[in-house]
């Protein structure tokens, strides 16, 4: 329900310097900081904090927050794109899919004080300060199908121990099978001995993602669950004690898996990027005309 127009103090700030606000907000900066903040604002445009706070809220202004990202550069982006979600949306028949990579240096840590558990009225404590006893590389391959991951544990990470995973993927796999493998341009993945050991199965397929893309790479999402799960908060007195904590999670993955669900088409991602593209040069290239920046973007983004 509305609330139906009332009577009440007339409005001290006049529409005129809600607008300079506005702009001064979005085209300028504080002598002293990166950023605006509310009293800073208020302190410039003669206004009080609360209407600083009324104004930025009512066009979704937020000079506080800063996020990041990152345009990919390979010449191929397009056509990968749709290789590898082309992969998820309509396997080939007779197939499986895989997405490989692996979590590198992932730290035994144990704090240097014990861990205050939750109670009422007071989060978990933990201290600021910790030991390390030593790292860990996690190799691990989502079928994309079934939800399951194949994974290994390894002290280092060179082609060696990625030739040594793909023999446990190869292991696995049903050998009547053909077997497609979506992993990042990382150099072991394109190493001699991974060329050579690829040259003796022919059956392996791989699709490299494009570069600063890592997104399109499903286990990548598992690597998230895996660290938000288990090993931002857990506490690992040994490399050997924070390995057999990951295979634990594995195995416990493994036990009830759900495949994640790939929703968005090549073409949404394809425009979104385009979308993307046009904001940015709005902003770097305002001597560019409308015409010559759809251009621009649709090129990038569609190959025409």
């Amino acid at each position: 329900m509305q609330d139906e127009p009332r009577s009440g103090a007339p409005r001290t700030v006049a529409d005129q310097r809600v607008a300079d606000l506005r702009v001064r907000t979005l085209e300028a900066t504080p002598e002293n900081a990166t950023h605006w903040s509310t009293r800073a604002m208020a302190a410039s445009c003669g206004l009080s904090p609360a209407t600083v706070q009324r104004v930025w809220r009512a066009f979704s202004l937020q000079p506080h927050r800063a996020e990041s990202f990152k345009l990919s550069a390979d010449p191929r982006f397009v056509e990968k794109v749709r290789d590898i979600v082309g992969l998820y949306l309509a396997p080939p028949d007779r197939a499986l899919v895989l997405c490989v990579d692996e979590k590198t240096g992932v730290q035994a840590v144990e704090r240097t004080q014990p861990v205050v558990p939750m109670r009422p009225g007071q989060a978990e404590r933990r201290a600021s300060d910790y030991l390390r006893h030593g790292t860990s590389s996690r190799f691990a391959a989502l079928d994309v199908a079934a939800g399951r991951v194949i994974g290994r544990c390894y002290r280092r990470h060179r082609a060696e121990e990625f030739r040594d995973f793909l023999e446990a993927v190869d292991a696995a796999m049903p050998v009547e099978v053909e077997v497609h493998v979506v992993l990042d341009n990382a150099s072991i993945h394109k190493a001699p001995p991974i060329r050579a050991w690829l040259v003796q199965r022919p059956r392996y397929h791989l699709h490299f993602t494009p570069t600063a893309s890592s997104w399109l790479n499903q286990v990548e999402r598992f690597f998230a669950l895996l660290t938000a799960r288990r090993l931002k908060r857990g506490v690992h007195r040994s490399v050997e004690e924070l390995e057999a904590a990951m295979l634990a999670y594995v195995e416990r993955h493994d036990a009830e898996p759900t495949p994640f669900r790939w929703t968005k088409s090549a073409g949404e991602i394809l425009a979104r990027v385009a979308h993307s593209c046009s904001r940015t040069l709005s902003v770097h290239r305002p001597d560019l005309n409308h015409t010559s920046k759809t251009q621009h973007f649709r090129v990038f983004a569609y190959g025409g």
